[in-house]
């Protein structure tokens, strides 16, 4: 049996261009996106100026002379009224200025670039355990529903969510570190081998792997090995519920009825018929945990010591750098307004209901 395509009198293929399809998804969506990228920038520009820090006095101290304090403020602009305040503000945004940071006296976008990779590879090793775990473990709960097995999963995703991170992480340095020696302690890599990475992309297992140093790779896996799993673990939880709630809806339908009478095995009719249908829910479980490891591993990266985007952010509050504060912010923003906006294309090139 063959499928026509539809054609015009002329013959012509009408089908959708996919790369026209995936340009007028895009345009669709690219105003609400542009609308709340405004409205996020608006948001920490006014709660910024709401909060009791003076930016003046976090820069020059208590004791500054009321004539420092007024040049001051005239250096950053507070003299002006707060709709030009906030114009300014736009504009150092659309070229990524985001001011000083008052912790470390560098531009932020400098800070963010220098810590961001070694939150990017401790998330990105994460997500690959948590999905490469996760999904098996959320299709085997729904094809062997009430079972031992799910019954399994189900409570070991219950303390994935119920175990807080600082206290699985002070465990695990306690018992694998301390104890066992099985793996490195706290920050990224032992301080002997810091002069042997040669910086090439920011992370460290890619540059020593491609630079062929296998001795400062396995260093520096072992360094990051626990708190990747301890993140992964909670990420595990959340997309082995999320898959086995949406398999349990598509293994009740009828086509897989239809499947086991025509002789498909089990595993056949699940892996590639029922799967295949909810698959594009599952990617987008997986790109938001993704999103949450890259801004919510403060606590985990102030256990570990590890020097990437949440203890930058950490250290920022506590000192009251709001430069630091609103672009680090802006950027997590920006993270999750992007990748929903990859799964609202994705989810529409796949799926031409949604269109």
């Amino acid at each position: 049996m063959t499928t026509s395509v539809p054609r015009d009198n002329a013959g012509t293929d009408l089908r959708p261009n996919p790369v026209f399809l995936v340009a007028r998804i895009i345009g669709k969506t690219l105003l609400p996106v542009l609308v709340t990228l405004f409205g996020l920038a608006a948001l920490t520009f006014f709660i910024g100026r709401m909060l009791p820090i003076d930016p003046v006095v976090a820069i020059l101290g208590d004791n500054a002379t009321q004539e420092a304090y007024d040049n001051m403020a005239r250096a950053l602009g507070m003299d002006k009224p707060l709709w030009y305040q906030f114009g300014i503000y736009l504009k150092g945004i659309l070229s990524l200025d985001f001011g000083q940071a008052l912790t470390t006296g560098k531009p932020v976008i400098e800070d963010i670039a220098r810590v961001f990779p070694a939150t990017i590879e401790l998330a990105t090793l994460s997500i690959i355990i948590g999905t490469g775990l996760g999904i098996p473990a959320g299709v085997l709960a729904a094809m062997y529903r009430n079972s031992w097995i799910d019954h399994v999963i189900r409570f070991t995703g219950l303390i994935g969510y119920s175990a807080p991170n600082f206290w699985l992480g002070l465990m695990g340095l306690v018992i694998f570190y301390a104890t066992l020696g099985w793996i490195g302690g706290p920050g990224r890599i032992d301080f002997i081998y810091e002069f042997d990475i040669k910086p090439i992309t920011g992370f460290y297992l890619v540059d020593t792997a491609i630079t062929g140093k296998w001795d400062v790779f396995r260093n520096a896996f072992g360094h990051i090995i626990l708190p990747a799993s301890i993140l992964g673990f909670g990420a595990l939880a959340y997309i082995s519920r999320m898959t086995r709630s949406f398999m349990m809806e598509q293994l009740s339908q009828e086509y897989i009825i239809t499947a086991r009478v025509k002789g498909l095995s089990w595993a056949r009719t699940v892996w590639v018929h029922a799967f295949r249908n909810v698959a594009v829910q599952v990617v987008t479980v997986v790109a938001l945990s993704y999103a949450f490891l890259l801004e919510g591993a403060v606590l985990t990266e102030t256990v570990f010591a590890w020097p990437g985007f949440g203890r930058y952010l950490t250290n920022a509050l506590l000192v009251g750098d709001m430069n630091a504060v609103v672009g680090c912010s802006l950027l997590v923003g920006i993270i999750f307004v992007t990748l929903n906006l990859f799964c609202d294309v994705l989810y529409r090139v796949v799926d031409p209901r949604t269109r």
